[in-house]
């Protein structure tokens, strides 16, 4: 099964399938698209992918499951019937067990998790993470080839631990958004408006990634904690609302965590004072 690209079928033509897809479609592997709706048919056909047969579903080795998460114990009932015998059934959900996919007997269960926020089916997967679970030796090696296709980097995730993985990854992504609202609404309060303020600060945020990028997470800090300005997170935590500020000084407590080895003495006591007696 993984001496060879076996035959996938993608279930759900939405972003992340269509992404799939379509990744998988560039590195030649036999794939095609099932799609329960009239509307997700057609984007299928908008994007050029091949639809599911029920030949395909018959021969296919590999079912990626990429429907809402509510979803996925339904298609994955009504996929166990319908594919061929011992076919893979791998959801695409970062919040969910492999006991989501329920006991369907002789069958490969897996999940294939790309960490990529995917606003687009033409988005490109590459150079991003995929967490992957499964018992099945053989699934994980079809999983593992998929992945290195994709050149995706591969993340075990066991799964007592998927929800802490699943959380550490929406953080990453969707709670990068809520803190840029919580910045851009601090610009505002600088009388800057949102759209101005968020064409400001968004070239800002892609320089930290930067930094994180080259030098890691300590080293990629920057900001008064880092200088031990305890002066200027004051001022900073008296001019923000309420709201803002807590959000801010929760995060200026992780930065202390982070560097807080590397301040002198004075500044490190200043800078405690402040962020976690209150």
């Amino acid at each position: 099964m993984a001496a060879r690209r076996p035959r996938i079928v993608v279930v759900g033509g939405g972003r992340l399938g269509g992404a799939l897809a379509l990744s998988l479609s560039a590195q030649r592997w036999p794939v095609s698209v099932l799609s329960r709706t009239q509307e997700g048919r057609g984007r299928v056909q908008a994007l050029g992918l091949k639809p599911a047969t029920p030949r395909e579903l018959e021969q296919a080795r590999v079912a990626l499951l990429c429907v809402p998460e509510k979803a996925v114990p339904e298609v994955a009932r009504e996929m166990a019937r319908t594919l061929g015998r011992g076919a893979a059934l791998v959801h695409c959900a970062g919040a969910l067990s492999l006991q989501a996919l329920g006991t369907p007997r002789g069958r490969p269960l897996g999940s294939f998790h790309p960490l990529c926020a995917v606003s687009d089916p033409r988005d490109s997967l590459a150079g991003h993470a995929v967490a992957i679970s499964t018992r099945s030796r053989t699934l994980k090696a079809v999983l593992r080839q998929m992945a290195k296709g994709l050149e995706l980097q591969v993340l075990e995730v066991s799964e007592r631990h998927r929800a802490a993985y699943h959380a550490g990854a929406v953080l990453s992504a969707g709670g990068a958004v809520a803190l840029m609202s919580a910045a851009v609404e601090a610009l505002g309060q600088a009388g800057i408006p949102g759209d101005a303020a968020l064409a400001a600060l968004l070239p800002l945020m892609k320089s930290s990634v930067r930094g994180m990028e080259a030098r890691g997470l300590a080293r990629g800090l920057t900001g008064p904690v880092v200088r031990g300005d305890a002066g200027v997170v004051g001022a900073h935590l008296a001019a923000l609302s309420p709201e803002v500020a807590e959000v801010y000084r929760l995060l200026s407590q992780r930065a202390l965590r982070l560097i807080g080895s590397r301040l002198p003495p004075e500044a490190l006591d200043d800078l405690t004072k402040l962020l976690f007696e209150r």
